[in-house]
């Protein structure tokens, strides 16, 4: 199968979404916003490539009691469409809440229908680029104050954005 790269799992992470999550840092970003907190990410052969076997771990990792779902970063991960492949494998053995961090917009998603499978398999979006003018260090999961937390599947069948609400 071929798959891209990754830079780490965290398989114990409190600060990429609710909860303690299982969090995968993918490589590969065109974005390159300024002061990027990952900038190594942004090359998409830095990390290692993703096998059968990197799956099977995440699924371990995700199969802890005390794990609360699954956080896809980079990286851009909306840049690495091939994770589908991976969320339709963990899902069928285990069902986990999926948080994505995006620093497309919701609006520019939805303009790439590969983006949008890879948007449909999971569960909230956190969007936008990092803008160093709008960082708050006071926001929980985000970086900077244009970035939204959204629920995909209101927002997907509104066709607009959706914020979620803080139920999870």
């Amino acid at each position: 199968m071929n798959y891209g790269n990754y830079a780490q799992i965290r398989p114990l992470d409190v600060a990429n979404g609710p909860g303690i999550r299982v969090s995968v840092f993918v490589t590969g970003c065109s974005r390159k916003c300024k002061n990027c907190f990952n900038e190594p990410y942004q090359d998409p052969a830095f990390g290692e490539a993703w096998t059968d076997e990197t799956t099977e771990t995440l699924i371990k990792y995700l199969s802890r009691p005390e794990v609360a779902g699954l956080t896809l970063l980079g990286g851009e991960p909306m840049e690495n469409t091939w994770l589908r492949r991976v969320l339709a494998d963990v899902k069928k053995q285990i069902p986990t809440s999926v948080w994505i961090y995006s620093g497309y917009t919701f609006e520019e998603i939805l303009d790439d229908p590969e983006k949008v499978k890879l948007l449909e398999s999971c569960d909230v979006l956190v969007d936008g680029p990092f803008v160093e003018a709008k960082k708050n260090l006071k926001l929980a999961f985000r970086g900077s104050e244009n970035q939204r937390i959204l629920d995909i599947p209101k927002s997907l069948q509104a066709h607009t954005a959706i914020k979620k609400e803080r139920d999870e």
